[in-house]
Parts: C-alpha cells; sequence; structure tokens
C-alpha cells in the first residue's frame, strides 16, 4: 500500500543493494492482528529530496493512500537515529475486558482490585504458546503502569475499561497477556494502541512530536471494523 502511495507521487525512494533491491522503508513496531492503533509511524530514505519538501508530504500520501489511512505527520530526521524498532521503548494501550459469553463480568471495583494485586505482584507468570513452543514469562516488569479507564467513544464497546503503559523491551509485552495475568474469567476487546513512546532529549515523547493524534481518531473510518 505504501509503495504504490510512493510510486503514484513519483517519490525519489533509496533502494537497497543486492540481487533483488527493496525500497528503504521500515516498518515501526507490529501491530498484532486484530488490534486498532490511533498512530502508526515508517522511516523512509529519499534520494535528493528537499527538505523543504517534507511539510507537503503528508497532503500528497494521504491523496496516494486509500480512503480511511491518512499520513498527518512529518519530518527529516538524523542520519545516525535509531530505528523505530529500537527507539521505541514502551506503548500505551486501552481494551475492554469481558467475561466470555454466559458468564458474568467482574464488576470495576473486582477487577480494580486484581488490577492492584498485579501492581503489587514481585512476579507474573503467564503461559501462552508463542510460535509453536508453549512458554512461561514473568511479564511483571514490562508492566509500567496500568489503570481502569472509562470508554472514550460511542463506538467502544462495552466491558470494562483498562489502560495500561507497557513496555517493548526486551520483548513487547501484549495487552493480551496483561489480561491473563489478571485472572480467569476474562476475555479483551477492542483493543487499541494509543502512544508509542521514545525518549528524545531527556523527554518522554511520540517519535514524530507534531503528529496529529486526536486527528487521526476522528480519520475516516478510523473506528470502524473491516473484514
Amino acid at each position: 500500500m505504501w509503495e504504490r502511495a510512493f510510486r503514484r507521487e513519483h517519490l525519489p525512494l533509496a533502494y537497497s543493494s543486492g540481487f533483488s533491491p527493496r525500497p528503504k522503508v521500515s516498518f515501526g513496531l507490529a501491530l498484532p492482528t486484530g488490534y486498532e492503533s490511533v498512530a502508526e509511524y515508517i522511516d523512509v530514505d529519499l534520494v535528493g529530496f528537499p527538505a523543504s519538501g517534507v511539510a507537503m508530504l503528508p497532503a500528497r500520501l494521504s491523496s496516494a493512500l486509500p480512503e480511511g489511512v491518512d499520513a498527518t505527520a512529518a519530518e527529516v530526521m538524523a542520519p545516525s537515529a535509531p530505528s523505530l524498532q529500537e527507539e521505541v521503548t514502551s506503548c500505551t494501550w486501552r481494551w475492554a475486558v469481558e467475561a466470555p459469553e454466559g458468564q458474568a463480568t467482574p464488576s470495576p471495583d473486582e477487577l480494580g482490585a486484581r488490577v492492584e494485586a498485579c501492581l503489587g505482584a514481585g512476579e507474573l507468570q503467564v503461559t501462552r504458546p508463542r510460535k509453536g513452543v508453549v512458554q512461561t514469562d514473568n511479564i511483571r516488569p514490562g508492566i509500567v503502569d496500568i489503570k481502569l479507564a472509562g470508554p472514550d467513544g460511542a463506538g467502544d464497546s462495552a466491558g470494562v475499561w483498562l489502560q495500561a503503559e507497557l513496555a517493548c523491551q526486551p520483548r513487547a509485552i501484549r495487552p493480551s497477556e496483561v489480561t491473563l495475568a489478571l485472572g480467569p474469567g476474562l476475555e479483551e476487546r477492542s483493543v487499541r494502541r494509543m502512544h508509542q513512546w521514545i525518549w528524545r532529549d531527556g523527554a518522554r515523547c511520540e517519535p514524530l512530536s507534531e503528529a496529529d493524534l486526536p486527528g487521526a481518531i476522528g480519520a475516516r473510518h478510523a473506528l470502524e471494523r473491516a473484514s
């Protein structure tokens, strides 16, 4: 999708060398299947593209992308800047939890007590299959913060809502793992990545300081489900 948009706008992409050259377009952290996101990031190498033209890239690319996908901001990165995979240290997530069909969902007070128990635990062992192998991991070091949160829009589903900042290094912690750690009788719903955090000049920020995140939430079809 992105490569087609670059071609439509005749942008001078840099290509790798070798037998099968590929455009130098690097995506950020993978978004698990079925999860939503407010904003995603990509690194693009352009050859001989003037810095003065960067401000116009969002509008140019948005016109070449499918409806419902918009480029909201762009900026020039230093050649020595780390990749997105290296730079993003944590993400903020929102999601709802509900009981399986036919069971009663825990009340907010009960779920709040489970959250406090998780934050106070020294270890949180979660067992689940990863790449075909059943693994048990202690995910507690990767939970930076977690709290109850109310729904923030008409498109939000029922259930009790949570918001958590989860570490991406040394491995990314997923909301599904936190849901397991909160105890039995819970299933995740409407998982949405709200922020990707990096540290720059001693302050925590988004990779693109000018990214229009509220605008991204309101993008066409952004809160609709597609199959």
